[in-house]
């Protein structure tokens, strides 16, 4: 995912000279083409990711569109304030990128686990929340978010690979979810990386006969209701999962939208961390398997609740 962001980048930045990427202070090897092809539109203001945010927002309101980039926590918690008082206030064009969503830097320890970020940017005025869930969409994310004015949060899964565009004419649209499989059993909400695991947690459950719908929620926010009341209403049993907390993220935004409406699924699970720091330490599969988030987890869980 961050070799695909970077590379789309890239291309963009060539062409438009409004494009503006900060990091601070790491992803230089990342960024080796970037600053090859676009040495003017890049910038290192070193360990200092609250100066990041507010440099960001003086040159987004001169006009540039402007990537903030950083690890996990450090784009986003650690200048948290900045984000809301000077991006999301002024709705400049701001575009908060974290990289290693959930537990992508898992052996780095509590500090890299980014596990409250949804949640927390979710909650900002005038922030939209994007968290695709392969390349195809990560690509399409990447243009939708510079062609479209305003502050965004870009999450993004280290290292996950998958290809998950469906057709080659397929549109992709903000604030639009996209179902990758039909089913009739159950609807699986998801977002992010973590999408690996449930695709093969669906292999586990149609194997014992149950039908398993996947919908893609690539924006958290704004949420495609009407989609998330459809598919519900379809299967009558709903699931979320998500690589951060269950409070506040991807199924507290499904919850809300439900209950809103007066949609009651038959049955209705979120599929997160459940409580706590995620204070174990080590690789992103080892912690996915530790918090019940690999696919074999993901399966009994869904197959106790139906």
């Amino acid at each position: 995912m961050r070799d695909t962001f970077i590379a789309q980048l890239k291309q963009r930045a060539i062409e438009d000279p409004r494009i503006m990427l900060i990091t601070g202070d790491l992803g230089f090897g990342v960024f080796d083409q970037y600053r090859k092809n676009c040495p003017n539109q890049f910038l290192n203001v070193g360990v200092a990711e609250q100066n990041m945010t507010m440099v960001a927002t003086g040159m987004a309101m001169e006009g540039h569109v402007v990537f903030t980039y950083s690890i996990g926590n450090f784009s986003t918690l650690r200048c948290l304030e900045q984000i809301r008082n000077d991006a999301c206030y002024h709705n400049a064009d701001v575009k908060v990128v974290s990289i290693g969503g959930g537990f992508s830097y898992g052996a780095l320890g509590i500090s890299h686990h980014a596990t409250e970020d949804l949640a927390i940017m979710r909650a900002l005025p005038n922030m939209t929340v994007v968290s695709p869930c392969g390349l195809w969409e990560t690509k399409m994310a990447t243009d939708a978010i510079i062609d479209t004015q305003g502050t965004f949060f870009l999450r993004l899964d280290k290292s996950f690979g998958n290809d998950d565009q469906l057709e080659k004419d397929e549109t992709f649209q903000l604030g639009r979810a996209r179902v990758l499989k039909e089913g009739t059993d159950v609807t699986i909400l998801v977002t992010g990386g973590i999408l690996e695991e449930v695709q093969k947690a669906v292999d586990i459950l149609e194997s014992g006969g149950v039908s398993v719908q996947i919908v893609s929620v690539h924006t958290v926010k704004p949420l495609d209701v009407d989609l998330v009341l459809e598919v519900s209403r379809k299967t009558k049993n709903v699931v979320t999962v998500e690589e951060h907390t269950i409070c506040g993220g991807l199924g507290s935004a499904i919850a809300e939208a439900l209950l809103d409406n007066s949609v009651h699924p038959k049955r209705f699970l979120r599929i997160g961390l459940e409580a706590g720091f995620s204070s174990i330490v080590g690789s992103q599969e080892y912690l996915r398997q530790q918090y019940g988030l690999d696919a074999l987890a993901i399966s009994e869980k869904i197959r106790n609740l139906i």
